[in-house]
């Protein structure tokens, strides 16, 4: 018997040779969890996404509408930045000037026409990322920004009316995490969404 196993077979009859023993097969089913776990992680990423750019909404839940206007996101939601100065810690390329109104319910909420118009762009749209803008008449337009990819549901030239589903909640173009940049302009004067919507019983909170 060679030395090296020789020595290897004395060694696994003893205490020490056991715990050492043990020790290695610990140390080598960590180190395959630790391989394995990213692509555990890339699997639900991958199953969460293809989920969630399909806009789905909780069944039974609708956005709030008043006459013929209604919120963008159906329930409570969590709201991010106001209209105005609002500048963001750590988003070197997020303006100061925020000229919207922020609201979020998580990765792939699905996302709802404010009122009635028709779709002028379903797309990718300057820093927004993947964005729907809705003409209302009248110089009044409103912007649903940073959707997930493969998210949107209308076409240009589509008539909608409030509720109407137009894509899911994502962070593409400048954003800084998932959720709904919402901007309403009149006459290309960007106004602030919240006594805007007030002013159509909705209020902003």
């Amino acid at each position: 018997m060679p030395a090296p196993v020789a020595t290897v077979t004395a060694l696994a009859g003893t205490r020490t040779g056991r715990r050492v023993a043990v020790g290695i097969v610990l140390a080598l089913a960590l180190m395959a969890g630790i391989a394995i776990t990213p692509l555990i992680a890339i699997s639900f990423a991958v199953v969460g996404a293809s989920a969630g750019a399909r806009g789905t909404a909780a069944p039974g839940i609708e956005p709030a509408v008043q006459g013929e206007w209604g919120y963008p996101l159906a329930g409570a939601y969590t709201k991010g930045r106001g209209f105005g100065y609002n500048p963001v810690v750590g988003c070197s390329y997020c303006p100061s000037q925020h000229r919207g109104y922020d609201m979020a319910q998580g990765c792939g909420s699905t996302i709802y026409a404010a009122g009635p118009g028709e779709v002028m762009t379903a797309g990718v749209y300057l820093d927004y990322g993947n964005t729907v803008r809705i003409d209302h008449g009248n110089g009044l337009v409103t912007i649903y920004g940073h959707m997930q990819w493969n998210s949107i549901r209308v076409d240009v030239g589509e008539s909608v009316s409030a509720g109407t589903p137009l894509g899911a909640e994502g962070n593409t173009g400048r954003s800084f995490g998932c959720h709904l940049h919402f901007e309403v302009r009149q006459d290309n004067t960007r106004l602030d969404p919240q006594p805007f919507m007030a002013a159509r019983g909705l209020p902003l909170t």
